[in-house]
């Protein structure tokens, strides 16, 4: 296996084995019942206590995010790279009939609130894709678009271009589709081998200027003003601020500094906050990388144990430790007690063999 190949398996592991690392104790806002019920220290796979999230599942499993991480795995392995309305069709199939609009069911146990309403809007209003996105100002499509994050890492023009595609799908809040697109940027970059510090930022905003990024840089010598228009969001250019690029190096800055760490690093839920938005989970997820880098293990545990929103924070964190560190970084236990790991550890493989003909042939679609 090539250092490629390492850095892509072990993103996509990562994520979904921080999505059912964090399925028993997910959503406890109160640290000390967190604690009472799992013990001083959570360090492998739990399962859910009666009448919570995603009760009845067992340890290992994974929440709806794992269920579609599933859907476009297999849509873009299948069909050699993204086919929106192919995945479309998944979500229209698979997932919308298991359905019922209601948050404690569906696939994962539980469905968050920018999935009802998509369905909603597809299944009980037969809107057409395009029309049904909400604003839940939540890291719902960054949970998914980590897939193509990885699978365009050597293209970040494609990368921009189909994450910001996907994530309108569901999310139509513009700083949400920012910072979620952002978030995609520095995967990949870290997928193609470039490291996680204080220079991240100053790399991506390089990827703006040359029109890869659809950020306007605002304090670049001859930029106009981006044109208006939510039509424009997938084009160079029409994301109106650079801000969400510039986040990560501030925070791998802090996460380097001795005179600021958070210690002990689960305390990043307290410091950035426990919901689910987006601005308080990416900052999280960003420190977490920054201080474990490729330490996988410590990475999660730390994401887990700082209660709250703790599956997206263990999901996000273990793609950009996983693409750091590799498959190799990931624990056995881990992979072992991951259901269905052997089917999803062979999709990672697939979307490597896929990235590396891309490098072969050099690529940009």
């Amino acid at each position: 296996m090539t250092e490629l190949e390492d850095r892509i398996c072990g993103a996509i592991l990562g994520a979904y084995i921080g999505d059912a690392l964090a399925l028993g104790p997910h959503w406890y806002y109160q640290l000390d019942e967190l604690r009472a019920t799992y013990g001083p220290w959570i360090t492998d796979y739990t399962e859910p206590q009666p009448g919570r999230y995603h009760a009845g599942l067992k340890a290992g499993q994974s929440g709806q995010a794992g269920f579609i991480l599933d859907l476009l795995l297999q849509s873009l392995t299948e069909h050699k790279g993204y086919d929106e309305a192919d995945f479309c069709q998944r979500l229209d199939d698979t997932l919308f009939p298991q359905l019922d609009g209601t948050p404690m069911q569906g696939p994962g146990g539980y469905t968050s609130q920018s999935i009802r309403e998509t369905w909603r809007k597809r299944t009980l209003e037969h809107r057409p894709w395009g029309q049904v996105a909400g604003l839940a100002d939540t890291t719902e499509a960054a949970e998914r678009i980590l897939a193509l994050a990885v699978r365009y890492a050597l293209q970040p023009a494609s990368l921009a271009r189909h994450v910001s595609s996907n994530t309108a799908l569901t999310q139509c809040d513009t700083t949400v589709m920012a910072m979620t697109t952002a978030y995609a940027s520095v995967l990949g970059g870290l997928v193609r081998g470039e490291p996680l510090d204080a220079e991240t930022s100053g790399r991506l905003m390089a990827l703006v200027r040359d029109g890869s990024l659809p950020f306007h840089s605002v304090t670049s010598a001859g930029e106009g003003t981006p044109p208006p228009g939510p039509e424009a969001i997938h084009h160079a250019g029409h994301f109106p601020s650079p801000d969400a690029l510039l986040t990560v190096s501030c925070i791998a800055r802090a996460a380097a500094d001795p005179g600021c760490q958070i210690e002990p690093a689960w305390k990043v839920s307290l410091v950035y906050g426990m919901p689910c938005a987006v601005y308080h989970q990416f900052p999280a997820v960003y420190y977490l990388a920054a201080r474990f880098q490729g330490d996988v293990e410590s990475a999660l545990l730390h994401a887990v144990n700082g209660g709250g929103q703790n599956q997206a924070r263990a999901m996000l964190a273990g793609a950009l430790c996983g693409a750091i560190g590799g498959l190799q970084a990931m624990p056995e236990r881990f992979i072992q007690g991951l259901e269905h790991h052997e089917r999803r550890l062979a999709l990672a493989r697939t979307l490597a063999g896929q990235v590396l003909a891309d490098q072969a042939g050099s690529v940009e679609t």
